[in-house]
């Protein structure tokens, strides 16, 4: 993008951790360095910052919405932008012709944006289609059409492994009971729906934990991760980095096990780096955040 873009960007979303994020991606000018949840953007316009103007940013993100929000951005190198879930970085490297990545950047959170637009149908807070795909553009099977076609063990699982709900049964019965009478197709169905099985407790809305475990499986979210997580060595040079920023235990323990690999990574977080208070003040959906780090071993890279 040319420099002379406007940089008034109409986004909700703050980029978390983004101190930790320069710090271990250590971005240096003329490197090659893949964004590949570009989101908004405000990460990847710190990391082009660091690049300069001889310097490549890849900007991946799966859904094109956000895509277009990022391209809004001033941004001082090089960028290619790619519609493409993460997993598939190294066909994006073969198609850019490019051989070897510096750094990979992975933001595993959704963006504000996304939340705040009813019609994605990923917050309870407003009405919504029961949509929850983080591409609009696939045809992946819908929220709506999860609850409509599965079975209520299926259902049960989902809530209970993704959701880390322990009233999953309970809700999943009710979900069944509800679609024999009418089809469950907004978010307000739907989360009035839990809130009448789970009984409230502290902040947190009864309704939280199953609409995660629902978008995680529209999306297939922990699998795309493993897939993401298998690649990635091939994409690094030799001294590459990877930072991974995470939101919840399913998706830490992932990261986590990959970095653990000794004869493929040299960990340079030996704990997750969390948010500090003034960050968590500034922006409270930073509280979950946790990042890890790691560089890829020299032998590692195949010729």
């Amino acid at each position: 993008m040319s420099e002379d873009a406007s940089d008034e960007v109409v986004s909700r979303h703050v980029p978390v951790l983004l101190s930790a994020v320069l710090e271990y991606l250590a971005p240096q000018p003329g490197q090659i360095i893949a964004d590949v949840t570009v989101g908004a953007g405000g990460h990847a316009q710190a990391i082009a910052q660091r690049l300069g103007p001889t310097g490549t940013l890849l900007a991946l993100d799966q859904d094109p919405t956000m895509l277009a929000l990022a391209q809004r951005r001033n941004y001082f190198c090089r960028v290619y932008w790619c519609h493409a879930r993460f997993e598939d970085l190294p066909a994006v490297l073969a198609e850019r012709s490019l051989q070897a990545l510096d750094g990979v950047l992975a933001d595993l959170g959704f963006s504000s944006d996304q939340l705040a637009d009813p019609q994605r149908g990923f917050s309870f807070l407003q009405e919504g289609p029961l949509d929850m795909r983080l591409d609009p553009t696939s045809n992946r099977p819908t929220a709506a059409d999860l609850l409509a076609q599965l079975s209520e063990h299926e259902l049960a699982d989902i809530v209970r492994r993704y959701g880390q709900e322990r009233f999953s049964r309970r809700i999943a019965r009710r979900i069944v009971q509800i679609r024999q009478r009418q089809p469950l197709r907004t978010t307000v169905q739907l989360a009035e729906l839990v809130r009448s099985c789970v009984p409230r407790s502290g902040r947190i809305d009864p309704a939280t934990r199953t609409f995660q475990a629902l978008r995680i499986a529209v999306n297939d979210e922990l699998g795309a991760l493993r897939r993401f997580l298998e690649v990635l060595p091939q994409c690094l040079r030799p001294g590459g980095r990877a930072v991974i920023i995470s939101f919840h235990s399913l998706e830490d323990r992932l990261v986590k096990q990959a970095f653990r690999q000794r004869e493929i990574w040299l960990v340079l977080t030996k704990k997750p780096v969390r948010p500090g208070s003034a960050e968590i003040r500034a922006n409270p959906r930073a509280r979950s955040a946790r990042l890890r780090a790691a560089q890829l071993l020299p032998t590692q890279r195949k010729p």
